[in-house]
């Protein structure tokens, strides 16, 4: 039986364009509010679009979501991905428009994206280098090259073994993090044409264990 990619729809990802992409890559995708569905699934991807506060709330006023994804992912070991905001909620909180909790998997704060230099535009949109940072985990998911970014905030990671990747705008920003079987981009897989698909596929082949 194929393994079945469980895209979470809590009313703040761009779940088409996921799906599609998931789906170019190969997943068989149930787009799914339902924790039960979570609990089976065998790989779990979390978008995300907007404040980190209205995601965070979003997913928490799903009943039983956030049991469900630790059940699946922190307990049963499924590999998860998050997306954009979906990749920040991973953190212990954001600070956008005052402070939130996140789900705390992977240690660190979500801040504002403030340049030194003056020039450099906030938000960071736009096609910018992944580099990988050799002693993380998840470089059978994460490769070099340009992924397409849309983002203010970014993730400070308290440790850096948690960060797979970084991009440069104007500063180090956190491209991906990463342990055991979590994994977080801060880019856009699904707008990223065959850079994002083929990181999609490998995703799909990955076994953290």
């Amino acid at each position: 039986m194929a393994e079945v990619t469980a895209l979470i729809d809590y009313g703040a990802g761009n779940l088409h364009s996921v799906e599609n992409a998931l789906g170019k890559a190969g997943a068989k995708v149930t787009v799914t509010s339902d924790p039960d569905v979570v609990r089976a699934a065998d790989r779990i991807v979390l978008p995300g679009v907007g404040s980190f506060k209205a995601c965070a709330l979003g997913l928490r006023k799903v009943t039983g979501m956030i049991a469900a994804l630790e059940e699946r992912v922190l307990v049963g070991g499924a590999p998860f991905l998050g997306i954009c905001v979906g990749m920040q909620l991973l953190a212990t909180r954001g600070l956008e428009h005052g402070t939130t909790k996140g789900l705390r998997w992977i240690e660190g704060e979500v801040h504002l994206i403030e340049p030194s230099d003056a020039s450099i535009k906030v938000p960071h949109m736009g096609w910018n280098d992944v580099a990988i940072m050799p002693h993380a985990r998840g470089h059978e998911v994460i490769d070099e090259g340009e992924a397409y970014f849309l983002h203010s905030y970014h993730f400070a990671a308290t440790d850096p073994h948690t960060i797979a990747a970084m991009t440069d705008h104007g500063e180090g920003l956190v491209a991906a993090v990463a342990r055991d079987n979590i994994l977080g981009v801060q880019f856009h897989p699904e707008k990223s044409q065959a850079y994002g698909i083929a990181m999609l596929e490998r995703f799909l082949n990955w076994d953290p264990r």
